[in-house]
């Protein structure tokens, strides 16, 4: 996964309304925009404005659905967001382990 596509993940993710809206899909499934409001303590406009943005990071896509859309869940890019986490906890733990090493044998 690009830099570019982990920063748009966490960049959604990073606000907690968004959040909400993702939990809410999780918990419920694919719902409108009239369903997800219900849900938070925010209008159906901003609802609106959270998804664009979990649409534009692809956390979520949209089906027609009479005049109105239902939206789902992709968790593509969260998993390959998560697995970028995991990579660079890696890293670290394999630099901290050096640093342990390092220690261990200069106390003696």
């Amino acid at each position: 996964m690009s830099d570019r596509n982990v920063d748009a993940v966490f960049s959604a993710l990073s606000d907690p309304t968004r959040r909400g809206v993702i939990r809410a899909l999780s918990e419920d499934g694919p719902s409108t925009v009239t369903e997800l409001a219900s849900r938070l303590p925010v209008t159906r406009q901003a609802v609106t404005k959270h998804l664009e943005a979990l649409e534009d990071a692809r956390l979520v896509a949209a089906t027609a659905e009479g005049r109105g859309r239902r939206y789902r869940l992709t968790p593509g890019p969260m998993t390959k967001a998560m697995s970028w986490m995991a990579d660079v906890g890696a890293e670290w733990d394999a630099r901290l382990e050096d640093l342990r090493r390092h220690l261990a044998r200069r106390r003696g």
